[in-house]
């Protein structure tokens, strides 16, 4: 064991805590797996696992319009969620947090039930360069629909934002400046609470993309002074097609509801509908509810590692990687920002990113490869794709070690 090694085992069992996900024992193509795609979707803990379980063995049945047993059971463990999320987030109360498939959908809420009320002719929305298409299209549809104008922040060869060209951006008619917390295709960490302010300065509100971040770091949503931040279930340790969307309470109150349906209303006649509270006036349908419970289950699991500790070990995992790639002949990294999370985005001379991936995954090691959903990134760096080896708490440096050997073996099948 290396002494840098050492030093990212100190104080932290990451051994102990991969007993916690019996996926990661496998072993794929006869070698163990070395799971380096986080940041596509993260390995679920067996306490998720356990809470969906229970959901469907004991407690199933629809929630909110049950007064049986079973109803009033899986209603409270679902909302606990809600509950759950308000101390995650640290929401002012828990009615600001409305239950979506994931960071995508809480999006398009957003552009749509916001934006198509407030949103004019010649009115401008602000992204980012390093935007994932979820963070783009639902805009770009909105300025479309509106005739309104999409002004993009551009950033350096690091992957940085150019705050200057930002604050030139600003006007009176910008109404929505929508960012990520967190690039997921180059590992960004951007400076949202300086970008928020700096917004509400010019009279507009801030959408943060937090899919990214909510992983790696702690979320505080009243520091930030965001308007809206959302996240998906399966990036932090839960399930797929649940998320969340917090949103100050004014402005829910003030937008129309997304969709119709069920629990979303109050009274319903041919003649008027009338809304539900905020949060069930988003909320149409027979939800997730397994989902709502496992994200409810995966929190708690997060909580209890402990969101910093989590941050700082990451970070020296991140640092070892970053060393040991860079050694590598030819490798060049793709997103070097100062402030950056969990992900080593790269290319090598020569290799297609495909090849890359597909003779790893032959060694069980599971990247990532392609555009990312970012090809305006991929534009910006001038290549087609890029390979990415994003980490979360249950990789090791062994594991890095393993892509490193992995990577040399690639460059001897290709030379």
């Amino acid at each position: 064991m290396s002494t840098l090694t050492s030093v990212i085992s100190a104080g932290f069992d990451v051994e102990k805590l991969r007993e916690d996900f019996p996926v990661l024992k496998q072993k794929v193509h006869g070698m163990p797996l070395v799971y380096l795609d986080s940041a596509a979707t993260a390995q679920k803990p067996t306490v998720v696992v356990d809470a969906i379980r229970h959901f469907h063995e004991v407690d199933c049945a629809n929630i909110h319009r049950g007064v049986h047993e079973l109803s009033q059971r899986s209603t409270a463990s679902y909302e606990e969620t809600r509950s759950k999320a308000k101390k995650f987030l640290n929401s002012r109360t828990k009615n600001e947090l409305i239950f979506v498939r994931g960071t995508t959908e809480g999006i398009n809420l957003v552009s749509s039930a916001w934006g198509r009320k407030n949103v004019k002719a010649g009115d401008e929305i602000i992204i980012s360069a390093m935007e994932h298409h979820s963070n783009i299209v639902p805009w770009q549809m909105l300025c479309e629909e509106k005739e309104a104008i999409l002004r993009v922040i551009p950033m350096n060869d690091r992957g940085e934002l150019i705050l200057e060209e930002y604050e030139k951006l600003l006007n009176p008619r910008t109404r929505m400046v929508a960012v990520a917390h967190v690039s997921n295709a180059l590992g960004t960490i951007n400076p949202v609470r300086q970008m928020i302010e700096m917004a509400h300065k010019a009279g507009a509100l801030a959408l943060i993309d937090g899919a990214q971040a909510a992983p790696h770091m702690k979320v505080d949503v009243q520091a930030l002074d965001a308007d809206f931040y959302t996240l998906s279930g399966h990036k932090v340790f839960g399930p797929t097609g649940i998320g969340i969307l917090y949103g100050k309470t004014k402005l829910l109150n003030a937008m129309p509801p997304y969709q119709g349906g069920g629990d979303m209303i109050r009274t319903v006649t041919f003649e008027k509908t009338t809304y539900n509270d905020i949060p069930y006036k988003f909320e149409a349908g027979t939800p997730n509810i397994a989902g709502g419970i496992g994200l409810g289950a995966s929190l708690d699991y997060m909580t209890a590692i402990g969101i910093d500790k989590i941050a700082a070990y990451e970070h020296d995992l991140l640092v070892y990687g970053t060393e040991a790639l860079t050694q590598i002949p030819g490798l060049r990294l793709i997103g070097t920002a100062r402030e950056k999370a969990a992900v080593l985005s790269f290319v090598i001379e020569g290799i297609h990113p495909h090849d890359i991936g597909t003779v790893l995954d032959r060694q069980g090691i599971a990247v990532r490869t392609g555009h990312h959903c970012a090809q305006p990134v991929m534009d910006w760096f001038h290549v087609p794709a890029t390979t990415r080896a994003s980490l979360a708490f249950y990789n090791t440096a062994a594991e890095i070690d393993a892509l490193v050997a992995g990577l040399k073996k690639v460059k001897e099948i290709f030379s």
